[in-house]
């Protein structure tokens, strides 16, 4: 028998609900992982009365597309008109968050892949007749470039005499972020914000420049480093490409981030 597909059909928040239903809750094994909460998480409601959204003054400045910045605000105003309360709020340090990322990011993956030697995990090369070989061959053809690029970075960053400089100073910006986002959830139910400054670029138009690709990420890793929730959903196109729309939200702030977005599909459909 032919199994299903989704090809052709539009993803929805509650499809987004119904995999974090699966995903989420503690794993054992895993230190980083946090109890879910009791409910399920695709039991939402699609109503924005009375929640407080702010918009980060920081999303919204330079560098973002003004026909993205629009598309959000648009649906920012349609949130509003349902019943949301619209604010505005800053986030001072969130100018650094990309440059703290992909310091903080490369170095834990340069510890974790660590492992990945060929012997123990990892692909193991065939060819090498070794084991100082295994070792240099297996990591060489078993990573790609970006996978390459990050652990360069990440050993550069945790070696002796630059520690203190980049990962050190980079963990301090990360607990700066946390506060700041803190503070702003004392005000506002969940955050919006555009999810990248730009609508896609040409396939392959980017690949020899990975800064230029970095910086497409910077309206979404605060979210990451803070250990806090975020959504993308469409809101709208600009010559034909899709623009996205990001909820954030607070740690165990799913189920709110989920209903306003849920709330922001049925209005923007």
């Amino acid at each position: 028998a032919s199994m299903p597909t989704l090809a052709g059909q539009q993803r929805r928040v509650d499809d987004a609900a119904l995999v974090l239903d699966v995903m989420a809750g503690k794993d054992p094994s895993d230190a980083t992982t946090i109890e879910r909460d009791a409910q399920p998480y695709a039991q939402l409601k699609a109503n924005v009365k009375g929640v407080r959204i702010g918009l980060v003054n920081e999303y919204y400045g330079q560098g973002n597309d003004p026909a993205v910045k629009a598309a959000v605000l648009k649906a920012t105003d349609k949130l509003e008109a349902a019943g949301a309360k619209v604010g505005r709020v800053s986030l001072p340090s969130v100018g650094l968050a990309l440059a703290c990322y992909y310091i903080l990011i490369p170095a834990e993956l340069s510890s974790n892949l660590a492992r990945h030697d060929g012997i123990r995990y990892g692909h193991s090369s065939g060819s090498a007749a070794t084991l100082a070989e295994t070792y240099l061959m297996s990591r060489n053809e078993g990573f790609g470039d970006e996978a390459k690029r990050r652990i360069m970075i990440g050993t550069y960053v945790l070696s002796s005499g630059y520690y203190d400089a980049y990962y050190k100073r980079a963990q301090k910006v990360r607990t700066l972020l946390i506060r700041e986002f803190d503070k702003a959830f004392a005000d506002f139910d969940v955050l919006v914000s555009p999810t990248t400054p730009t609508t896609a670029f040409r396939l392959g138009e980017k690949s020899q420049d990975p800064l230029a690709m970095y910086l497409s990420d910077i309206d979404t890793v605060a979210v990451n480093l803070a250990g806090i929730c975020g959504i993308s959903i469409p809101c709208g196109k600009d010559n034909g490409l899709p623009i996205g729309l990001q909820v954030i939200g607070p740690q165990r702030g799913e189920r709110m981030a989920l209903s306003v977005a849920k709330a922001a599909e049925e209005l923007l459909a």
